[in-house]
């Protein structure tokens, strides 16, 4: 009757909220080192303070924020580049991919895969954008589409199995 009690059971759930905390932790930690490293390490520029705040917000504890900032403002800091990626989905719902890398090849090779297992694929540069604004950090959309239910599931699994690709940062979409 091995793994029927209770310390058993408590283990094997703090693993997987472990696992997410860490994806979640990793995001941010690169997204606050390349922020780090625009600004020279600048607390007080306003790119750097969100990201700081959305860390916060996550409960990422301050000894990883400040070594994520020491690190985008040292020498050895690796070069990030923040990539937007366009693609269509399940009933023609528009994805907008943002991604924070330091091999855009491989990340594209990654994104282009995770879309063609699901049946879709990248888009041309500015076939999608057209149909969001660009405020702060959020692509909004400018029309919502409506989207069936089997079409909604399918998006939803695309979404999340996009955002398990630790170089992608966010995905929007314009379904409603």
């Amino acid at each position: 009757m091995s793994g029927h009690n209770k310390w058993s059971k408590i283990k094997n759930k703090k693993a997987i909220t472990d696992a997410q905390k860490s994806k979640v932790f990793g995001k941010l930690i690169k997204l606050i080192a390349i922020e780090s490293k625009k600004v020279k390490g600048d607390v007080n520029s306003p790119g750097l303070r969100a990201a700081i705040e959305k860390a916060k917000g996550v409960n990422l504890p301050n000894d990883k924020i400040e070594g994520a900032i020491k690190k985008g403002a040292g020498d050895e800091a690796r070069s990030m580049e923040q990539i937007t990626y366009e693609a269509y989905g399940p009933g023609g719902t528009a994805l907008v991919i943002e991604a924070l890398t330091e091999n855009r090849n491989r990340a594209a090779q990654e994104i282009k895969h995770i879309l063609s297992k699901n049946g879709f694929g990248l888009a041309a540069p500015g076939s999608v954008t057209w149909a969001f604004e660009k405020e702060a950090d959020n692509w909004i959309p400018k029309n919502k589409i409506m989207v069936e239910k089997e079409d909604i599931v399918k998006l939803q699994d695309l979404i999340e199995e996009l955002e398990e690709n630790g170089e992608v940062q966010e995905v929007f979409t314009n379904a409603s």
